[in-house]
């Protein structure tokens, strides 16, 4: 996996070749973006299943059992992660009367196909969200929902691709998404690299450049998704969200099912990730702020449904009122 914490000053890989290093990546946001947590998990998974070293079918659930608990608990608020492993758990029960051996290779197998399926899948999402983008659209975007986040293509700049590809003249106005600033260095490089036109600015700076009427869009990806259609997304999506609502900028979400939760009813029952205060008071290792000061710094937030304007699938392109619709997508076929 390219190494998240290096671009876009260097383009670096990491390999990981047992489990415990695919949560140390997960935890240290070597990767990151939920349905790249999600690909990655299934990978764990996989390696787990190679490393046991047991013919009985029993002892070797347990212990599968055991590294599915350990990677599940790597990331608590990104709903991917525990998705792919429990896809992947249920391929072992679906598969009840097969040896060990077999077992393993029908998890490596899995974790494959999940990998193709989540690029299939962004492909699908861009193609239907790229109908809400016009000619000449301007997208402010928060955090990176591209490539990088996900198995390949994206999900929010999976849009913007899409509609550059279809021959739309798109630009993206990056928010710099403090503290890892994954807006600055990770969605600028790869639209960069994609030669789509893109500005970064300040997170405090969104609402000036929308009062400004620079902005024509707002699209970002997700984290997790409730049933009512609340978004669980990167910390300060909430306030975007409340200036394109004050400013009448649509506000769209792009995500795949996977990273819809039915059994969260509202945005209130997901829980939120807290991480380490250093990432907030210092920053390439050098203190930033006054010694004995406390900082906050909890990784997500949630935007409550009324502020989006439409959530855009591999299905499809929903729009308010959420709740049915949402249960609508898993029900068809």
């Amino acid at each position: 996996m390219i190494d998240q914490r290096k671009l876009p000053c260097r383009k670096t890989y990491v390999v990981c070749k047992n489990y415990p290093a695919v949560i140390r990546a997960i935890r240290d946001l070597v990767i990151r973006g939920a349905p790249a947590i999600g690909v990655a998990a299934a990978m764990g998974v996989a390696l787990g299943a190679l490393k046991i070293r047991t013919r009985n079918r029993d002892r070797f659930e347990a212990k599968l059992d055991a590294v599915c608990q350990e990677i599940v608990a790597a990331r608590p608020t990104a709903v991917n992660l525990r998705w792919a492993v429990e896809r992947m758990k249920q391929v072992v029960t679906l598969n009840g009367d097969d040896t060990v051996e077999k077992l393993q290779s029908i998890l490596v197998a899995e974790a494959k196909k999940i990998l193709a399926e989540d690029i299939f899948i962004n492909r699908a999402i861009g193609r239907y969200g790229q109908r809400l983008l016009k000619d000449g659209s301007c997208v402010l975007t928060h955090c990176n929902a591209g490539a990088l986040a996900t198995a390949g293509y994206g999900t929010a700049l999976g849009v913007v691709r899409a509609a550059a590809e279809a021959g739309k003249r798109i630009e993206v106005i990056a928010d710099e998404t403090r503290p890892f600033l994954q807006g600055a260095r990770l969605t600028a490089w790869e639209l960069m690299e994609a030669d789509i036109p893109v500005t970064v600015i300040t997170d405090n700076a969104a609402g000036y450049i929308m009062q400004q009427g620079k902005v024509d869009a707002v699209i970002v990806g997700a984290d997790r998704i409730a049933a009512n259609g609340d978004v669980a997304n990167k910390i300060g999506t909430y306030m975007v969200a409340v200036l394109a609502k004050t400013h009448q900028v649509p506000f769209f979400v792009a995500a795949p099912l996977s990273t819809i939760d039915l059994s969260i009813i509202t945005g209130k029952e997901i829980p939120i990730e807290q991480r380490d205060e250093k990432e907030v008071t210092h920053f390439q290792g050098k203190q930033t702020v006054p010694h004995g000061v406390v900082a906050q710094n909890p990784a997500f937030d949630v935007t409550p449904h009324r502020y989006v304007s439409a959530i855009v699938t591999e299905k499809g392109i929903i729009t308010p009122p959420f709740k049915a619709k949402i249960r609508g997508l898993f029900a068809s076929g």
